[in-house]
C-alpha cells in the first residue's frame, strides 16, 4: 500500500473546498461557499454540549453577558487547570499549560505565528476547511509551506492541555451568547482592511464593487470601518453569518484583541463590497 503524495492529496477540488468530512452538520464544500453565508444553518461541534452539560446549565442561569462570561471562564479554567499566574500553591513556577487565551494573544500579535497555526488547525479539524495562507500562499504546489504549517499546528508546546477542546468550548460559548442575548440576529456586517486585492483570492466578480473572495479558513474582521482602514487602503465589507463567528470583542471582559474590536471568523468564500479608504 502506497502513501499518497502531499501534492496529489492537495490537488484539484480538494484544495479549494477542504476535507470530505468535519465535526459539524454541514459538508465542508457547502460550508465554505458564499451560498451558505446567504442561508446559514446552525452549526454544532459534535459532542461539545453533551460532554459539558454543567457549563451550559450554568450559562442558562446567567442574566447578563458579564455573568455568562464569568461562568465560562470559571468553568474552563477549572476544567483545564488554567492558572493565570502559572504557579502552584507553594508559589514555585510550574510547567506552562497552554490555553485559548494564549492562542488569542499570539494571533493578535501575528496571524502567521505558531499560535495562528493552531487556530487554523482547529478550524481544519472541526469545520473541514483548509487554510489558504500561513506565512505564504498555500496551494497544491507549496509543499514546504504545508510542512511548516503542519509542524506548527501540531507543536507539543500547545497540545499539552486539550487545546482543541478549549477552542470547542470558546466557539460554542460564543454561539450560545449570541443566541441568548441577541436572538434572531443571523448576520453581522464586518469590515476588513487590506492592500492585497489581487486575483489570487478572487472567485467571481459580480459588479464593479461586489466580488466573491476566498479568505483563509479563519480570518480577522472588525466591526468598525475606520479601524479596518488602518490595515489597508481597500476596505472589504462582508455580511458574516453569526454561526461563523468564533470570537468577538465583547465576548469576554479581558482579552488581547480589544484594541481593534476584532472578530475571529470562520473563513471560506465571502461576497464582499470593496471600496477605497
Amino acid at each position: 500500500m502506497t502513501t499518497p503524495d502531499l501534492h496529489d492529496e492537495l490537488d484539484g477540488e480538494f484544495a479549494r473546498a477542504g476535507h470530505s468530512s468535519n465535526l459539524v452538520n454541514v459538508a465542508p464544500r457547502h460550508l465554505g461557499s458564499w451560498r451558505f453565508n446567504d442561508e446559514p444553518r446552525t452549526l454544532r461541534i459534535a459532542g461539545v454540549r453533551e460532554f459539558n452539560r454543567n457549563l451550559f446549565e450554568m450559562l442558562d442561569q446567567a442574566e447578563t453577558p458579564a455573568e455568562a462570561a464569568d461562568a465560562f471562564e470559571n468553568y474552563v479554567h477549572a476544567a483545564f487547570n488554567i492558572d493565570p499566574e502559572q504557579r502552584d500553591r507553594s508559589g514555585a513556577r510550574r510547567r506552562f499549560r497552554s490555553s485559548y487565551m494564549r492562542l488569542l494573544r499570539g494571533w493578535g500579535y501575528d496571524a502567521n505565528s505558531p499560535e495562528g497555526a493552531v487556530i487554523k488547525g482547529w478550524v481544519e479539524s472541526r469545520f473541514g476547511l483548509l487554510p489558504t495562507h500561513h506565512k505564504q500562499q498555500m496551494n497544491a504546489a507549496s509543499v514546504d509551506a504545508w510542512t511548516t504549517y503542519v509542524a506548527e499546528k501540531m507543536s507539543t508546546r500547545f497540545h499539552d492541555n486539550s487545546i482543541y477542546a478549549q477552542l470547542d468550548l470558546l466557539y460554542e460559548f460564543c454561539q450560545w451568547r449570541m443566541r441568548r442575548f441577541v436572538p434572531g440576529k443571523t448576520h453581522v456586517t464586518l469590515f476588513r482592511g487590506t492592500n492585497e486585492c489581487d486575483d489570487a483570492n478572487l472567485v467571481q466578480r459580480i459588479d464593479r464593487r461586489t466580488v466573491v473572495m476566498r479568505f483563509n479558513n479563519v480570518v480577522s474582521f472588525t466591526e468598525d470601518r475606520d479601524t479596518a482602514g488602518c490595515f489597508g487602503d481597500h476596505i472589504l465589507e462582508a455580511r458574516v453569518p453569526a454561526v461563523k463567528i468564533l470570537f468577538f470583542n465583547t465576548l469576554l471582559p479581558h482579552h488581547p484583541l480589544k484594541a481593534e474590536g476584532e472578530y475571529l471568523v470562520i473563513g471560506g468564500e465571502y461576497r464582499v463590497v470593496a471600496s477605497y479608504h
